[in-house]
Formats: structure tokens, C-alpha cells, sequence
């Protein structure tokens, strides 16, 4: 049995994982991998003949079958793939930055080469999702999407959770943890969630989505005060990515803050476990919870992917049909200020006789409704602490009332998930 032949491009934490894990398997081999450092010591043992500190030499073996890339980024990334395709090879990638922002153009190039390319490992580590979608689910019509596709930021808000503490004291701890990274703008200002859901969505919606139109807001302004104040209305906050999509091919796609209530299951995914929660017809809803990142559980998928090349290589000229893009058109983007949303306002207002009433005349005057406006306390400089929750409204409305709210303080404003 011959055996499908391997190159890695990328040795970090995941790479590592694959290399171990595949070794356990006869019909794969591993055949040449990419490093930044040949001679820097590693936590496992790899023949010197079959490493380089040059990618090229990866995408350019004829040696090699499929490419595993596990480095990140969109440059020089997009080059080696590029390469990679073009001289016959098939892919599995890890790299959601790439496929968000260049998927399109990657796709077209591997039909164009009639090559394949398997990413089950980009959006949620190792949860099965990308396969599922394409394959089990692919007569539903899915129109719902609600997710926690990164573990940095729930971990973060799990801990200002339980520890009643401020992001910046938890970030320290994450960050001490490996749980965060140095600079950890990508993880807690939405990126990392905003790509994933990109390519999730395209796929599940079976429209193009462009990563330009997914709105995308972090968790650095969420305060354990909003915590608290989410606790007591029955609420958790989480770093959700959500996506719709209507009849007439209008998809909302986003990530943001949001109250989500404790009895449902995405309140429940805590500390650096995802979740993907899925709704469509005619299989209701689902959820697929896991870790959603790791050595191995990140690894598990990328092996998956390879795994599934190599039981059909050289058996067909067309390899996995049911896994590769058929898109042919793209959905209209929903711009956020069009959305309609339930919101939580956090509101530090003077202790004057009426100002309860006054944010309740400018609401109706904007066309909002209040569920809720809950004032707790007054403070030494004769402030007051107010809560409104609204009723299901238009965004823009909603920033309209804020622009009103003068001589008051808008602490936060998060939208409810429900």
C-alpha cells in the first residue's frame, strides 16, 4: 500500500502534535516539514534529513502529496499555498486569517487545479464542524449561527465571572497561563472569532461571506460590574459570534459581547471550551461543544483532514467532492446599525428627582421599548447606578438615545442574545 506523503509547514504546538500523531498511522507519512530554527532542541525526536528552514522546499517537493500548513497569517502563507496548489498538491490548513480574508481566490485556485483543500482545524480546534456542515447537514437549510469560537476571551470572562474580577487583573493571570498571549489584541478585540465565523458561515449559509462585512466588537470594555448586574437579570456574558441569514440572502455576521441567558447551553461553555450552536431546517437546532484549541485537540482535526485525503488518494481523479467550495454567488451584508437587537445600558446618572423618567421619554421618543430600568443605590457624589434592558429594537434608534443621554454616563451597552 503506498503510502500518502506528508509536508508540514510549521512545527510549533500543533505541528508537534501532528508529527507524533501521525506516526501511529501506516498509510501516511510525514516527508518533509518546514522550521524557522533546524537546529532548536524539540520535545520530539525528528530526522535532520527530512527538516528545512526553507517552506519552498515543502511546496516544491514532488515528493510531497498534501501540504499540512500550521504557521498562521495571511503572508507569506497565501504564497506557499498559492505554490503548493499549482504544482499539484492538496491542502489542510489551519490558518482562519487566510481563509477569511483570501478563501475565495484560494478555493478557485485549487478547483482550477483540481486539488482540495480541508480546514477543519480553523475554526474550532477540535471540534468537528467544517465536515458535519458540508456532509451530515448539507440538505438542511441552515439560517442560524451562535458560537463561542475562541477559548482566550471565555476563559477571560469565565474567570471575571467566578473571581468577581476586572479584566485587566484576569488578562494578567491568562496571560501568565499561556491562556493569552503577549500581545493579545487578536484574541480579546474579536479577530481571532471574526475570522472563524467568516468561513463558517460561507459554508453553512452556502453563500460567500466577506470578512470586510462581518462587524466585530471585543471584550477589553466589559466590566465586572456588568458581570454582576448580568448575574442578577439572569443573564451570563459571553463573547458570542453570531450569523443569520434571510430568504432573500441578507446575512447579519458578527461578534460581540453578549447577555446570554443561563438557561441556555452557550451559558454554560465556560473557561477555554467552544461551542457552536447551529439552527436550520429540518434538523432544529444543535450544539457541538469542545476544546477549541490545544495540541492535540487542534491536531486531532488536521489529522482528520489528512486521514480523509489519504483514504481516497489515488482511488479518484476527484477527490472529496462533498468538502470543496461550490459557492457561486455572495450574500448581502446586514450592516450592524440595521440589526435588530434586545440591549442591557449601564447608566451612571445624577440622583435628581425625574431622570428615570427622562431616559424612559427619550426611549419612547426614539421608538424604544423598555423591558426593564432598574436603579440600585447612589454613591457618595450623588450619582445613581442605573440598568435599562430593552425590548427587541433597531440599533441605530438605540445610538440615537445614548446621543441624548446628556449629563448621564453610558457605562456599557451590550446587546441580549434572545
Amino acid at each position: 500500500m503506498s503510502k500518502l506523503r506528508v509536508g508540514l509547514i510549521g512545527f510549533g504546538t500543533v505541528g508537534t502534535g501532528v508529527y507524533k500523531s501521525l506516526k501511529d498511522f501506516d498509510n501516511v507519512e510525514v516527508v518533509k516539514i518546514a522550521v524557522k530554527n533546524i537546529n532548536k532542541p524539540r520535545a520530539v525526536e525528528v530526522p535532520q534529513n527530512i527538516m528545512t528552514d526553507n517552506p519552498y522546499d515543502v511546496v516544491n517537493d514532488p515528493n510531497v502529496d498534501v501540504v499540512a500548513e500550521l504557521m498562521g497569517g495571511v503572508e507569506p502563507a497565501w504564497d506557499y499555498l498559492k505554490t503548493a496548489l499549482e504544482n499539484g498538491k492538496h491542502i489542510v490548513t489551519a490558518n482562519k486569517e487566510l481563509l477569511a480574508k483570501r478563501g475565495e481566490e484560494l478555493f478557485n485556485l485549487a478547483e482550477k487545479n483540481n486539488r482540495v483543500i480541508l480546514y477543519e482545524a480553523a475554526i474550532a480546534g477540535g471540534i468537528p464542524i467544517i465536515m458535519p456542515v458540508k456532509t451530515i447537514l448539507a440538505g438542511n437549510r441552515i439560517n442560524k449561527i451562535q458560537a463561542i469560537l475562541n477559548g482566550t476571551t471565555n476563559y477571560i470572562l469565565t474567570k471575571m465571572d467566578t473571581d468577581n474580577a476586572s479584566y485587566e487583573d484576569v488578562l494578567k493571570e491568562a496571560q501568565a497561563l499561556g491562556y493569552a498571549e503577549t500581545d493579545p489584541t487578536g484574541d480579546v478585540e474579536g479577530f481571532d472569532a471574526a475570522y472563524k465565523i467568516t468561513t463558517l458561515a460561507t459554508i453553512a449559509f452556502k453563500a460567500r461571506v466577506k470578512y470586510e462585512n462581518v462587524y466585530r466588537e471585543g471584550i477589553t470594555k466589559v466590566r465586572k460590574e456588568d458581570i454582576a448586574k448580568a448575574n442578577e437579570l439572569g443573564y451570563k456574558i459571553k463573547l458570542i459570534a453570531n450569523a443569520t441569514i434571510d430568504e432573500n440572502n441578507n446575512a447579519d455576521v458578527r461578534v460581540h459581547p453578549m447577555l446570554v441567558p443561563k438557561d441556555s447551553m452557550l451559558a454554560h461553555i465556560n473557561y477555554v471550551t467552544n461551542a457552536v450552536s447551529i439552527s436550520g431546517h429540518p434538523i432544529g437546532n444543535i450544539v457541538l461543544s469542545g476544546p477549541g484549541a490545544g495540541e492535540f485537540p487542534t491536531a486531532s482535526s488536521v489529522i482528520g483532514d489528512i486521514l480523509a485525503i489519504a483514504a481516497e488518494f489515488g482511488k479518484t481523479d476527484y477527490l472529496l467532492p462533498m468538502m470543496r467550495c461550490g459557492h457561486s454567488h455572495t450574500a448581502a451584508p446586514v450592516r450592524i446599525e440595521d440589526t435588530y437587537n434586545k440591549y442591557y445600558i449601564s447608566i451612571t446618572a445624577p440622583n435628581a428627582i425625574g431622570v428615570i423618567a427622562k431616559i424612559g421619554t427619550i426611549c419612547a421618543s426614539k421608538n424604544v421599548s423598555v423591558s426593564s430600568i432598574l436603579q440600585k443605590g447612589v454613591s457618595d457624589d450623588n450619582t445613581a447606578d442605573i440598568t435599562v434592558i430593552t425590548e427587541t429594537c433597531l440599533e441605530k434608534s438605540i445610538r440615537e438615545v445614548v446621543s441624548e443621554l446628556d449629563n448621564c454616563k453610558v457605562n456599557s451597552i451590550i446587546r441580549v442574545a434572545g
